[in-house]
């Protein structure tokens, strides 16, 4: 950890951090986060048999838009030219929960941590807003950073020793 924030100028005002002088290089980065939910709810989802359609179809596509437009929802983020954006969906039926997997990739002079965890976060929240008719105490959890890899900091893994 570097322990400098780099958002701020030296009169502790908000900045857009300057990436003009960084190298293009292939960046990539992997989020996950989970919805924890009623064993009836998870059922649904599974069988496809939600009034509102397929769940995970239209949370996968949430999540990609997510990807796409987390510049205009966080303020310092830069906006991006995403080459691609991937969102898997694992369920789980003994923990009744959709385990959410994003991938973002990119040739750039920032990375895409953000792109990836804003995936995770839309795809979750769309879950959740298409089952709060019928399960209003689900559970959005979990959401991390896995990995990244590319630009000036090198590549990086989350240690699962680590968390708690």
């Amino acid at each position: 950890m570097s322990g400098e924030l780099t958002h701020f100028d030296t009169q502790g005002n908000a900045q857009m951090v300057d990436v003009t002088d960084k190298a293009v290089t292939q960046r990539e980065a992997r989020a996950a986060g989970t919805v924890t939910m009623a064993p009836e709810t998870l059922a649904l989802i599974a069988s496809c048999g939600h009034k509102k359609g397929d769940v995970l179809a239209v949370a996968r596509i949430a999540g990609i838009q997510g990807a796409k437009k987390c510049a205009d929802l966080i303020p310092l983020c830069h906006p991006l030219m995403l080459s691609s954006v991937k969102v898997e969906f694992a369920l789980d039926h003994d923990r009744n929960a959709v385990d959410i997997m994003a991938i973002c990739k990119l040739a750039g002079q920032t990375g895409v941590e953000m792109e990836a965890l804003t995936a995770v976060s839309v795809a979750a929240l769309t879950i959740y807003d298409m089952c709060k008719a019928v399960d209003k105490a689900m559970v959005v959890s979990d959401i991390r950073l896995l990995a990244k890899s590319g630009g000036r900091s090198g590549d990086w893994q989350f240690d699962t020793g680590a968390a708690t």
